[in-house]
């Protein structure tokens, strides 16, 4: 019998390890522990995790170190942590957040110090947009936008650019599915002498359709709140990595903020992860038959849907990194703002609201909501038009989601 040790696949993983139910009275399933200061085992443990906690010192292999303080960590950001690691393959290790945006800006806190560049694709999340314009610009950094899904721009934009941190992409793009060539991206980065890190916001199709670490990204950063919850009822974010370090890192700026994950989120969030997979199928194939269907359309610009791609290099992209399309599909309603308001009034399945990633459908009007911080020209020039309805596709059943669809546009055709 070969004593080759079996390795278990994420959906198994995710169910199996962080947690030892020894420590929680036998429960199969973690507690919550509501404690905001943990009791030290001795004073020399207590020496040994500040030690740690302030970079003084690592943790060797297998080490237990006491808990501090909840602000720096807690059992149940632990177990998360832990657990969510197998969903996104190449990563090391985890840190969880109080939201996507505390995610982000962690992030562009710790690898962007004054002085520095940052290279990002547009459009970016309308927060995310603000974040760099209103706070980031202030604190001495270089945004530098580049097209997304113009890998030659970025590269340019890449070689350019003087003191690079980060690269930081958005891919596909929030809300018009543009795709950026993660691992091209990569390759110009490494090629810099800088040798900045690579980010990707993976809100859209991660962790189950697209993983940027096995594409030599250093950061896959994610809204839990959207597909990892898929619930519409808390807020999270998470960042995961290949180089335990540079986790150790953020880790400590989140402890500097105080933007840590609370237990009881990171209890409710761990509850959810063993059906990320489920669920984003369903809701994958319930938007591909949509979108499909909706293709050619009267009332419709266009319906933007990776599996509906013409354009040779986005194809490219989508199959060498997408394992599928994933449940966003954006249409572009002939006849600008009014005709756009006039679908979402008319939908009675779908609601208007401006998240994604849900159990339940969701459409909105990106222009004036989720990227009304970018000017009329940055819109414009990004491809966010008056007429386009972003679709967060749920777990419906995908018929009575079209029907509702078509009944809305019914009007416009």
């Amino acid at each position: 019998m070969s004593s080759k040790k079996y390795v278990v696949r994420p959906e198994t993983a995710v169910l199996t390890r962080g947690f030892d139910p020894a420590l929680s009275v036998g429960a199969a399933r973690p507690a919550v522990f509501r404690s905001s200061t943990y009791v030290f085992s001795t004073p020399e443990s207590a020496a040994r995790a500040f030690d740690i906690a302030l970079g003084r010192s690592r943790a060797s292999r297998g080490e237990s170190v006491d808990l501090i303080y909840a602000r720096l960590s807690h059992p149940n950001a632990q177990i998360l942590e832990d657990q969510v690691v197998p969903l996104e393959p190449g990563a090391t290790g985890a840190a969880a957040f109080n939201s996507g945006m505390a995610a982000i800006s962690t992030v562009l806190l710790t690898c962007c110090p004054p002085g520095s560049t940052l290279i990002y694709t547009s459009p970016l999340y309308g927060g995310t947009q603000l974040f760099l314009d209103s706070l980031l610009t202030g604190l001495g950094v270089t945004p530098v936008a580049a097209p997304a899904g113009n890998g030659a721009a970025l590269a340019e934009a890449i070689a350019r650019a003087k003191n690079l941190k980060l690269v930081f992409l958005e891919s596909p793009a929030n809300p018009t599915l543009r795709m950026t060539d993660i691992a091209g991206a990569v390759r110009a980065a490494r090629a810099h002498p800088d040798r900045p890190l690579v980010a990707v916001d993976n809100t859209f199709l991660g962790p189950t359709f697209q993983h940027p670490l096995e594409l030599g990204a250093d950061l896959s950063l994610y809204s839990a709140t959207k597909y990892l919850n898929g619930f519409s009822d808390l807020l999270a974010g998470i960042v995961l990595a290949r180089d335990e370090e540079l986790l150790t890192q953020l880790r400590g700026t989140r402890a500097v903020l105080g933007n840590i994950l609370q237990p009881d989120e990171c209890w409710l969030l761990n509850t959810r992860l063993p059906t990320v997979v489920l669920r984003m199928n369903r809701q994958s194939k319930n938007a591909q038959r949509i979108a499909e269907s909706l293709h050619g359309h009267p009332a419709l610009e266009r319906v933007i849907y990776p599996s509906l791609f013409d354009d040779p290099e986005q194809q490219r992209i989508r199959d060498a990194q997408c394992d599928h399309p994933g449940g966003v599909v954006t249409l572009e309603v002939k006849g600008g703002r009014a005709a756009a308001f006039d679908v979402l009034r008319r939908l009675t399945i779908v609601h208007n609201a401006v998240s994604l990633g849900g159990v339940e459908s969701l459409a909105c009007h990106p222009r004036t909501t989720t990227h009304s911080e970018l000017s009329p020209e940055q819109l414009d020039a990004v491809g966010i038009t008056e007429g386009m309805v972003r679709f967060s596709i749920g777990v419906e059943n995908w018929r009575d989601l079209l029907a509702d669809i078509q009944g809305a546009l019914a009007s416009r055709a």
